[in-house]
């Protein structure tokens, strides 16, 4: 059995770390300052975090050379795999993110715009850095819709179908981001998790709810994700990665623990 990941996540604004809820925005002061990103992965790379993923939330071309910056200093200082989204168009964002030192390069929105760029991503670069992110949101008692532009904006996508076609264009993971439980510590959403799950062959990551140590016990094991991303419960101190993945451990699931955290 392959050992589940535990991935935390910083959501860069210009240069800095910030937290929303429900996808707030900044310009509607939904935001909330967290800290300097490589400080920050700095202490997540000590507590035994298997990823860290930087999602740049200022997505503009001054934001886009800030980033470049971030992930230069700590792919310098953090020996975990780094992932990178926001803002990413082209292959030529996605080379000038790889080069700075990221492992994977994340696409959402451009990817839903232009399909074609998940293949040619996947065939420039290889699948394993290809991840297509994918905001959901329950748009009826049995249905799950994509939504774009940060969440703002309706597809007409369902969830499930979009998945599988991001996957056969050349997509090595998927992010699972809930609309619905973002920020707001009441777990994840379990349902289309499941269902996304066991509709791909690559691994699915789960994002969006975690607010306490059974909450990403669950997604892995009912929601039967691959690794659960998480933001607030550790940017606040409220539980360490050492912390989530000893719970997992007793929970019977296979994660990799540092000696240091046993």
């Amino acid at each position: 059995m392959i050992a589940k990941r535990v991935i935390p996540c910083l959501d860069v604004h210009g240069g800095q770390v910030t937290r929303g809820v429900q996808f707030g925005r900044a310009e509607e002061g939904g935001l909330r300052n967290v800290g300097d990103p490589v400080e920050l992965a700095l202490r997540y790379n000590e507590q035994g975090a298997d990823e860290m993923v930087f999602f740049d939330i200022t997505a503009s071309a001054h934001g886009r050379q800030t980033m470049v910056d971030v992930i230069e200093r700590a792919a310098d200082q953090c020996f975990m795999p780094l992932t990178v989204g926001g803002g990413i168009r082209t292959v030529d964002d996605m080379f000038l993110m790889l080069r700075a030192g990221a492992d994977k390069v994340s696409i959402n929105s451009s990817a839903i715009a232009t399909p074609d760029l998940i293949r040619a991503g996947s065939e420039k670069f290889g699948s394993q850095c290809m991840v297509v992110s994918i905001d959901t949101k329950r748009v009826a008692p049995d249905r799950w819709e994509v939504f774009s532009h940060g969440g703002r904006k309706p597809t007409g996508m369902e969830t499930v179908e979009w998945a599988r076609r991001a996957v056969s264009l050349g997509a090595g993971e998927i992010v699972l981001n809930s609309i619905d439980a973002d920020g707001t510590k009441q777990g994840f959403d379990l349902v289309i998790t499941r269902r996304v799950s066991e509709s791909v062959t690559v691994p699915v990551v789960a994002s969006g709810g975690a607010g306490n140590l059974d909450h990403m016990a669950e997604v892995l094991i009912e929601g039967k994700a691959d690794a659960v991303l998480a933001a607030s419960i550790f940017h606040f101190a409220e539980f360490t990665v050492g912390d989530v993945k000893r719970h997992l451990a007793s929970r019977g699931i296979r994660v990799r623990l540092e000696p240091a955290l046993v």
